[in-house]
């Protein structure tokens, strides 16, 4: 090979040297920029997935916590209406058990609630009925609770003893011809006055 053609060779070699040096300097750059995007888009996803986890964790811990509330006041609740209704229960056996007895206090109790029900009827030819045991206990006093029921409604009053019936005590007043019926009863007293003594038990317990 004659010395020009070598130096030709030699400059076509060191041209495409250039060429590969740049095109391999011009891939390196795009692989560092390929690598350096791909990082990016893996740390913003990695950081996405993370807060989308720490989101639904922070969803899940607040909804955990509302659950426990909610459970805790429910017991809470339903331990309270446990005890309101065991206060409500040994109320009434406290009262059926002085509404057994002789004492002088349930036959005065006797006589008023015939009273308020005879003046809530308005008065005229009523029938009382009570248990068994109670017909000694206020026959005596009919006169002075017909004359207070008159006295009260300006209606003259007649009570007449009905039927025995089946309850703790107390009395249901009935008009003669059956229209018109007030139970006074400890049991339908009670239920009356539940809603209304409920709040005020509950405040005394749970003050």
């Amino acid at each position: 090979m004659s010395a020009g053609t070598e130096k030709i060779v030699s400059s076509i070699i060191s041209d495409a040297q250039i060429k590969a040096e740049s095109i391999l300097a011009e891939v390196e750059k795009e692989k560092e920029s390929i690598l350096s995007e791909g990082e990016a888009k893996a740390v913003a996803e990695k950081e996405k997935i993370l807060e989308n986890a720490e989101k639904q964790a922070n969803m899940r811990y607040q909804q955990i916590i509302s659950e426990a509330k909610m459970n805790s006041r429910r017991m809470e609740l339903e331990a309270r209406e446990e005890i309101i209704e065991e206060a409500f229960k040994k109320a009434e056996e406290k009262l059926k058990e002085i509404a057994s007895s002789d004492a002088s206090e349930y036959k005065t109790s006797l006589e008023k609630v015939i009273t308020e029900a005879g003046v809530e009827i308005g008065g005229g030819d009523l029938v009382i009925f009570v248990k068994e045991s109670d017909v000694t206990k206020i026959k005596g006093s009919l006169p002075s609770i017909e004359k207070s029921i008159s006295g009260k409604t300006n209606a003259p009053t007649k009570l007449e003893i009905g039927e025995n019936i089946n309850t703790i005590g107390g009395v249901i007043v009935k008009t003669k011809n059956g229209e018109i019926e007030v139970n006074n009863t400890i049991e339908a007293r009670m239920l009356r006055f539940k809603k209304s003594l409920r709040s005020e038990v509950a405040r005394i317990l749970f003050k």
